[in-house]
C-alpha cells in the first residue's frame, strides 16, 4: 500500500490522466490512505485542470498528519498556484518550522512573499532557497527578476547569478538563465555570449539551442541562426520546425520557411507562434489563406465597455485606475514579457480582488461571448477551435511609463487575447503619428524582407480591443509623461 501511489506518477508520465485520477481515487478512498496517496491524489488533479480539488486533497492530507512537513509544503503550493499568497505563505512557514530544509518550500514561500508586495521578505527568502540548492535555476532566475523589476539595476540584478556560475562552471541550467536575464535587461550580445559558451559544453541542450536561433536572430545574424536551427533537427530536438521556420525567415528563405512552419503546425496546431509563423511565410509568398487567417475587420474587435464623458462611467474609470495602482509595484518590466519601459502584475481569477476589478473581468467575459457570437463560424486555424464559447486563462495589468511600448509579439498559449485601456496619455489623440496606439501585423521576429504593420487601432479609457492569440501585435512609443495603464487577458476555449 505505502508505495501504491507511485503507480498514479507512473501513469501521469504516460500521459494517461484518466488512468491516474481513476487510481488516485481508489487509494484515497481507503481507510488507511497514505499521505503519499494524498499527494498523488493532488498531483493528478492540478495535471487535469482541477486546482480546486487538489487543494482539497492537500487540505486533507494536513488534517490527518498534521505534523508532516512534505503535506504541508504541497499544500503551500497548490495555494500558490491559486494566488492565495498570505495563505501559501502560512503553511510554508509550517513546512519549514516542522523541520523541512527543502529549498522548494523557500522558493514557495518567497513567491507568497512577492505576491503581497513584501520585497525585501521574498529576496531573503530567494535567497535562503539558493543557499539551500547553489544551483537552483528557478529562484536565481526570480530572484534576478524581482531585483531587475525593482530597480532597473541590471549589475545588481545579475550579481549573484554570475557568482553561482562562476563557482559552477558546467551547469547549462544557469548558463540559460543568465542568458535570459542579459537578453531582457537590455544585453543581447552578452546573452548570445553566454549561450554560445554553454553550447560549447551541452551541445544537445535543446533550451539552449532554441535561444541562440532566437537570439541570433534578434541580433541580425541570419546565417548563425540557421546554423543552430540545423543542429536542433539533427539533434532531434523538440520544436525544430518552428526554430527553423524562424531562422529562415530571417534569411529571407521564403519557400523553406513557409514549410518548415506548416509541419511546425501539424505538430501543435494550437500553438500560436507556430500559427503566427505560419501566417507570416504565408503573408510574405503572396498565399490567399493569409488573408482569412488575418481578417482584421471579422476577427478584430474594438468595443468601448465605459464612456469618460459619462458621470458614472468616470467614477468607476478612476475607483479602477486607483485599485490598479495598488497592485502595482514594479517599474521596470519582468523578463520573457513584451512590455518595456513600463511594469507588470498578474492579476488573479478567484473572485479575491476589489469590487472594480472584478466588474472589469465579469464585463469581459460578457464582451468576449458577444464577440464570439458576433464572429460566428468559418475555416480558419481560429475557427477550428471555436465550440461557442470560451474562459479566462491569466490575467495582468501593465503601467507604461515615457516612452513604454510592447515590443511585437503573440500570446503562444491563448486563443482570444485582448487590450483593455484605463487610462493613456493625451498625445494619443496624434491620429498621424499614432503614439500609444496597439498595432497588427507587423512581426515580432526579423523577417527578409521586413514587414510593416497592417492595422491600428486608436486607445481610449474605456475600450477593450479582442483579436486571435496568434496575431502580431505591439505598441507605437509615446512621448508624453502620462501614464497609460491596461488590463489585459487571455481566453482559451471552455
Amino acid at each position: 500500500m505505502s508505495t501504491d501511489h507511485r503507480r498514479a506518477y507512473e501513469l501521469l508520465g504516460r500521459g494517461d490522466i484518466e488512468g491516474a485520477l481513476a487510481l488516485a481515487a481508489e487509494l484515497v478512498a481507503r481507510p488507511d490512505a497514505t499521505a503519499g496517496a494524498l499527494a498523488a491524489r493532488a498531483t493528478v488533479l492540478k495535471a487535469a485542470g482541477r486546482p480546486r480539488e487538489a487543494l482539497a486533497a492537500n487540505q486533507t492530507a494536513v488534517g490527518r498528519f498534521p505534523t508532516n512537513a512534505v503535506c504541508w509544503h504541497n499544500l503551500a503550493s497548490t495555494l500558490g498556484d491559486l494566488g492565495q499568497a498570505a495563505e501559501a505563505e502560512t503553511a510554508a512557514n509550517k513546512a519549514i518550522g516542522l523541520g523541512l530544509a527543502a529549498p522548494e518550500t523557500r522558493l514557495v514561500l518567497a513567491r507568497a512573499l512577492q505576491e503581497q508586495r513584501r520585497f525585501d521578505e521574498a529576496e531573503r527568502a530567494f535567497i535562503a532557497a539558493i543557499n539551500a540548492r547553489p544551483e537552483y535555476e528557478e529562484a536565481h532566475r526570480e530572484l534576478a527578476q524581482l531585483i531587475w523589476m525593482r530597480t532597473g539595476d541590471r549589475q545588481n540584478a545579475l550579481a549573484r547569478l554570475e557568482r553561482a556560475i562562476s563557482t559552477q562552471p558546467g551547469s547549462p541550467g544557469l548558463r540559460y538563465t543568465l542568458a535570459i536575464a542579459h537578453e531582457f535587461t537590455g544585453d543581447p550580445e552578452a546573452a548570445r555570449r553566454t549561450i554560445e559558451t554553454a553550447l560549447a559544453m551541452t551541445p544537445r541542450d535543446a533550451r539552449l539551442l532554441g535561444l541562440a536561433v532566437e537570439l541570433c536572430c534578434e541580433l541580425d545574424d541570419a546565417p548563425a541562426a540557421v546554423r543552430w536551427a540545423q543542429a536542433t533537427r539533427e539533434f532531434g530536438i523538440g520544436g525544430a520546425n518552428a526554430l527553423t521556420a524562424q531562422a529562415l525567415l530571417a534569411a529571407g528563405d521564403l519557400e523553406n520557411a513557409r514549410r518548415a512552419a506548416e509541419a511546425a503546425v501539424a505538430e501543435a496546431p494550437n500553438h500560436q507562434f507556430a500559427l503566427a509563423l505560419q501566417a507570416t511565410t504565408w503573408r510574405l509568398t503572396g498565399d490567399q489563406r493569409y488573408g482569412a487567417m488575418y481578417d482584421y475587420d471579422r476577427l478584430v474587435g474594438a468595443y468601448d465597455l465605459f464612456d469618460e464623458s459619462k458621470a458614472e462611467d468616470r467614477e468607476y474609470l478612476e475607483a479602477l485606475r486607483a485599485a490598479l495602482h495598488r497592485l502595482h509595484g514594479f517599474t521596470v518590466h519582468p523578463f520573457s514579457q513584451s512590455v518595456r519601459g513600463g511594469g507588470q502584475t498578474p492579476l488573479r481569477l478567484d473572485g479575491a480582488h476589489e469590487a472594480p476589478i472584478e466588474h472589469l473581468l465579469e464585463r469581459f467575459r460578457a464582451t468576449m461571448q458577444d464577440h464570439i457570437e458576433k464572429i460566428g463560424f468559418g475555416d480558419t486555424s481560429f475557427d477550428r477551435r471555436n465550440n461557442g464559447s470560451a474562459q479566462l486563462a491569466g490575467a495582468w495589468s501593465v503601467r507604461l511609463e515615457t516612452s513604454g511600448h510592447h515590443t511585437n509579439h503573440v500570446h503562444p498559449m491563448g486563443w482570444i487575447s485582448s487590450a483593455f485601456y484605463v487610462s493613456v496619455p493625451r498625445d494619443t489623440e496624434d491620429t498621424e503619428a499614432k503614439p500609444g496606439w496597439i498595432k497588427f501585423g507587423e512581426p515580432g521576429i526579423r523577417t527578409a524582407p521586413a514587414l510593416e504593420a497592417e492595422r491600428f487601432i486608436q486607445p481610449k479609457p474605456g475600450r477593450l480591443v479582442l483579436f486571435p492569440s496568434y496575431m502580431w501585435h505591439g505598441t507605437v512609443p509615446f512621448a508624453s509623461n502620462e501614464q497609460r495603464m491596461t488590463v489585459a487577458f487571455d481566453a482559451v476555449p471552455a
